[in-house]
This record gives structure tokens, sequence and C-alpha cells, in this order.
């Protein structure tokens, strides 16, 4: 899941809407519509990467062990660190 680094609240907000329901312009509004912004932009950015974005290691390893196992003996390796560092300085 991901979430906007971003929050805001409105402090009285019954106080802070018009009789057309509209929020009055204030620094409340400029605050709120500012987090909305990020929220686009976020969605935006993580749009059609839902796989990657949840694709976790316990569901991995839980329907690989053997393999999960490997890769995370190999991630924890140094030696694996400087072969494969050696191999792409090449």
């Amino acid at each position: 899941m991901v979430t906007i680094p971003n929050q805001s609240s409105v402090a009285k907000a019954y106080q802070e809407f018009d009789q057309s329901g509209r929020m009055k312009l204030s620094s409340y509004y400029d605050r709120l519509v500012d987090v909305m912004e990020e929220l686009v932009k976020f969605t935006l950015i993580v749009r059609d990467r839902s796989d990657y974005l949840t694709n976790r290691y316990s569901e991995r390893k839980e329907a690989a062990p053997e393999l999960a196992t490997t890769f995370a003996a190999a991630a924890m390796s140094h030696k694996a660190f400087q072969d494969e560092t050696k191999d792409e300085l090449k």
C-alpha cells in the first residue's frame, strides 16, 4: 500500500464551508488543495505498477522456499556482491 507523505486537517471544519457546501477560500483550502495535488501525482506515479509494489518477500518465500533461501543467501553474501560488482565493471 502506498501512502502520501502529506496530510492535513481542518480545525472547526463546520465553519469552513459556505451555504452551498463549498469550502471557503482560506489557508485550510490552500493546504487541502496542496495535499490533493500530491495525491494525484502519487497516483500517476504508481499507476500500473501494482504487481511490483505488492510483490512481497514473505509471499515469494512461501511460494518457492528453496529459491527464496538461495536468493536471500546470495544477497547477504559479501562475495556474491563483490563478484556481481566485478562483472559490472568489465
